[in-house]
């Protein structure tokens, strides 16, 4: 069993995106590292990234990616509601498999004494590296964060110097269990209401064991949350966390908005929390910890595990992506026809098109296959203009700049995916016509197929196009739409009748 340990530093920027995929690229560029996941949020001003790989990748990853940190990340101009300390804030180790919490330590204590020696940077060792009682808790050692840390004279750290980095500050790193993030967002502007039920679920205050909390105001002050850092799942779940999160709002007549999972989670961790209690926390499988480690180490992605993203309560895979995968379907159906045809007696007339059709359905069923990725990611392209900042009228400006584009890019992906389902109703209308009779039911299913998937995705033109200001090209984007629609319907109603004529229907 090869030893994995995971690395989740957290960095002090959460907005320009460009930034943190230098970060990342930096920890990617290691031999051995995995980067399983990026995170940024824009209210906190925050970002984290997780690796996985062998101790000694993790090690250079986690460096790597703290020098990039320290050289572009200036605390000095930096205002997130979450409390901060440094450029890379904090850099745990969690083992999991083929090493011990105690190696994980000496991983910590190696990778900070080199961050303090190369980097300049004053590093504590926390959690379970921890070399002072009061330096177990990271709230501890942050207390009064970067300006409040420049002001002290000695902060006499484990590695480092005893005064922070002018524009990086400091740094803590250990070894710790699997911690699971995630934030509950309420429907209220009453701060006070989320800071005090925060204080009433941190184990600090009295609270539930092994819950770290905070009240956050967020969206410009229009809606509040409550952030959760849970340290031990099997002390605490997420479900019962949330759970008590949701019956104290609703007591006071507060909805909640929403609630998702940072990074990733264990699955025991979900095995752990009641399944209608987890939900609506938002995760997906990709956010399963194991399904990520699989996927980085080669493993393909299954149906299943798609299904079990679409029926999850985040935003991404959604209708588009549903209606690719239908249209993937159809195109596979075609093909399947045409291998049911070609070299078989009694089709003679119409081999040499049906070895012809045959690629031509692989090349559309792998076309809808990527997609459904460009579907999800479009979508994501405008989750994350819309979390841009908006405090100035430049910043507006250039949020409002980016949703536009991102709209656009959410409109013409599905309109793509519309066109490929037309191509692949041709198939099927041919099929229908000349294919093997034994399949031509499975002509009649790949042409509904193919028309529910164009008949999805012009939905997801229309929602797009609906919030783009420009009208012309909000315009152009549903009459081609329509177009298709129309086209579609003719070609499924032939197909049909074809189908149906050659069964003596």
């Amino acid at each position: 069993m090869p030893a994995v340990v995971e690395c989740v530093p957290n960095f002090s920027e959460g907005r320009d995106q460009a930034l943190v995929a230098r970060i990342a690229d930096a920890a990617r560029a290691v031999p051995g590292c995995a980067v399983l996941g990026v995170e940024l949020d824009a209210d906190h001003h925050r970002s984290v990234l997780t690796l996985a790989g062998a101790p000694e990748a993790m090690a250079e990853a986690a460096f790597r990616a703290a020098a990039v940190a320290v050289r572009e990340i200036d605390l000095n101009g930096h205002k997130g509601q979450h409390p901060r300390m440094g450029a890379m804030d904090v850099c745990p180790f969690v083992p999991v498999q083929g090493v011990s919490m105690a190696d994980c330590v000496a991983l910590s204590k190696k990778v900070g004494e080199r961050i303090g020696r190369e980097l300049g940077l004053p590093v504590f060792l926390y959690a379970e590296s921890a070399t002072r009682p009061e330096r177990k808790r990271l709230p501890d050692i942050r207390k009064g964060e970067f300006e409040a840390m420049k002001a002290k004279p000695d902060l006499e750290p484990d590695f480092g110097p005893s005064k922070v980095h002018p524009t990086a500050g400091a740094c803590a790193v250990g070894a710790r269990p699997f911690l699971i993030a995630f934030n509950v967002n309420l429907d209220s502007t009453d701060l006070a209401f989320a800071q005090d039920l925060a204080k009433r679920l941190r184990e600090s205050s009295g609270g539930l064991p092994a819950v770290q909390a905070r009240g956050f105001a967020i969206e410009d002050g229009k809606a509040v949350q409550v952030s959760v850092n849970l340290l031990d799942f099997h002390v605490t779940s997420p479900g019962k966390v949330f759970g008590l999160v949701a019956e104290e709002a609703t007591r006071r007549g507060i909805a909640v908005k929403g609630a998702e999972v940072i990074g990733l989670i264990p699955r025991e961790a979900l095995e752990r929390s009641a399944v209608d209690l987890m939900r609506p926390i938002g995760y997906s499988s990709e956010q399963v910890f194991e399904n990520r480690l699989k996927d980085a180490m080669g493993e393909a992605p299954t149906l299943n595990g798609f299904l079990e993203d679409l029926a999850s309560s985040r935003p991404t895979p959604g209708g588009g992506a549903a209606a690719a995968l239908s249209g993937a379907l159809g195109a596979a159906l075609a093909g399947m026809v045409a291998g049911l045809t070609a070299g078989k007696k009694g089709y003679e007339a119409c081999d040499a098109e049906m070895k012809a059709m045959a690629p031509k359905a692989a090349a559309l069923r792998e076309r809808l296959a990527r997609l459904m990725d460009e579907d999800s990611a479009s979508f994501d392209g405008v989750s994350a203009a819309m979390k841009l900042p908006k405090a100035t009228d430049a910043e507006k400006a250039a949020r409002t700049a980016a949703l536009q584009k991102a709209l656009l890019a959410a409109s013409e992906v599905p309109l793509e995916t519309m066109r490929a389902c037309l191509e692949v109703l041709a198939l099927a209308r041919f099929a229908a016509e000349k294919g093997n009779v034994n399949a031509v039911s499975d002509a009649a299913v790949s042409a509904l197929q193919a028309r529910a998937g164009l008949e999805g995705a012009a939905w997801n033109v229309r929602i797009n196009a609906g919030a783009i200001k420009d009208p012309v090209v909000a315009a152009r984007l549903r009459q081609e739409a329509e177009r298709l629609c129309a086209e579609a319907r003719t070609l499924e109603t032939e197909v049909l009748a074809k189908a149906s004529a050659r069964l003596g229907a």
